[in-house]
């Protein structure tokens, strides 16, 4: 499998068509992180997250036969996973979902950093604090934040996943970080945001690929 893992969305789907079911564990891996990532910025929790990862991962490939290349698979399995999290929201359970608010004018917290020790607790702290501060940010701008700078896709991809103008993905994403700054008052790394952390990477392999085993498409 080590050796497959440089082949491109497309020759993965194609060579999953003509029946290689197990290379579906590449697609699996490849997009786990983006996934949760946009899961986390619909404010469900971790298990919820992952549940609906699941539900997309199987959605995709009872579905690849309709994927025809014409949409980056990337956008394409994000927009899967958009309109799970979307459905999701209408149930009542969703009410108890939503993490707690912060301070809206809360200060920074943290100055100084004098050792290591600090640096882990401080980064843990900072952020449970950006994760948070997003979760604040109404629905429309939180969901263009989050597939630009926390899932690193381009103005045009977002806009199309979105169903909005190249010109009002810009101006979501301008408004989305004044209204961050906020909450949080110093630099930080996106990139950290929302981590699927690896350890939790091989149960969602093996759930889905028990499940996709079942499957047909």
């Amino acid at each position: 499998m080590a050796q497959l893992k440089n082949l491109t969305e497309a020759e993965i789907i194609a060579r999953i068509k003509d029946g290689e079911k197990a290379l579906y564990e590449i697609i699996v891996r490849r997009f786990n992180p983006y996934l949760y990532k946009i899961g986390r910025s619909y404010n469900y929790n971790h298990e919820d997250t992952q549940d609906l990862m699941q539900e997309t991962f199987i959605d995709a490939y009872k579905n690849l036969l309709q994927f025809e290349g014409r949409a980056n698979f990337k956008t394409w399995i994000i927009r899967i996973m958009m309109n799970n999290c979307y459905r999701k929201r209408g149930k009542s359970s969703y009410r108890n979902e939503i993490s707690q608010d912060t301070n809206e004018y809360s200060s920074p917290m943290f100055t100084n950093i004098s050792n290591d020790t600090d640096k882990i607790i401080q980064n843990r702290e900072l952020k449970y604090i950006i994760e948070n501060a997003i979760g604040k940010i109404p629905f429309p701008y939180r969901m263009v934040f989050s597939l630009r700078e926390i899932n690193g896709l381009n103005v045009s991809e977002t806009a199309d996943i979105l169903g909005i103008s190249e010109s009002n993905v810009k101006v979501r994403l301008n408004r989305a970080k004044v209204m961050l700054r906020r909450e949080i008052e110093y630099a930080y790394s996106v990139s950290e945001l929302f981590e699927f952390n690896l350890i939790y990477c091989e149960p969602m392999v093996k759930s889905v690929m028990n499940k996709i085993n079942e499957c047909t498409i």
